[in-house]
């Protein structure tokens, strides 16, 4: 996606057109992983393809908050399913971490027996101590910052009633607004990349299928629940 087309939709449309690339996306990274011996170049680009994806997601978003934080926050681009689900206006960061445990341990559980044989795979079942200690930290520190930035929507919440008494403070207060769903966002994108710099390429493609196809299976569940309330 082009920066012509991130600067000149509506969000809403442009979020449309960023999901059913995405969905190709995934496509062709779960071709990777049905290849014998895939070239590590290869996969290295497909990597900074979906992260350049997603570099132009939160691009465009902050355009848009900045135009009307307000209508951000409500994501009416979002199924109600996603919108319950929300952590200031899309995915809560430490989910990333809850992926990588849960797929390391479905394909631990999935080839125990060539594990305990000593064959080592490059996936995720084949994450390494370091690479275990590593994403532990980076977990705990990502807790942190959801915990702040929360606590600072929490604080702007609170003063909604300075807002209706005071109308010359408003501008200040909308700034707030887009300075934190710019944070969130800004930790959403910071938590990939690390999360992606600490795998190897294989281990990444399959961290990024993982991440992708729970976005498309949310969207999708919500999609159909949202069509069969409106019959």
């Amino acid at each position: 996606m082009t920066t012509t087309t991130t600067t000149s939709l509506p969000f809403s449309q442009f979020y449309d057109l960023w999901f059913d690339h995405l969905n190709r996306l995934v496509q062709q990274l779960a071709t990777t992983t049905t290849t014998d011996g895939p070239d590590k170049d290869h996969l290295l680009n497909l990597i900074n393809k979906v992260m350049s994806h997603y570099e132009d997601l939160y691009r465009a978003k902050s355009v848009a908050a900045e135009k009307d934080p307000l209508h951000v926050l409500t994501c009416p681009w979002a199924t109600t399913l996603e919108r319950s689900l929300h952590w200031i206006t899309g995915w809560r960061p430490t989910t990333a971490f809850h992926l990588i445990y849960t797929e390391s341990s479905l394909l631990f559980e999935s080839h125990i027996i060539d594990i305990l044989r000593g064959l080592h795979t490059g996936d995720l079942r084949d994450l390494s101590p370091v690479q275990f200690r590593r994403v532990s930290e980076l977990q705990c520190d990502t807790v942190k910052e959801e915990n702040a930035i929360t606590e600072e929507l929490s604080e702007w919440q609170d003063s909604a009633n300075e807002i209706m008494a005071q109308c010359t403070d408003i501008n200040e207060k909308i700034g707030r607004l887009v300075s934190i769903i710019k944070k969130a966002d800004d930790l959403r994108l910071r938590t990939l990349r690390s999360v992606v710099g600490l795998l190897s390429p294989q281990q990444a493609i399959e961290f990024l299928i993982a991440s992708a196809e729970m976005l498309v299976g949310i969207r999708g569940w919500g999609l159909n629940h949202d069509r069969t309330r409106r019959r």
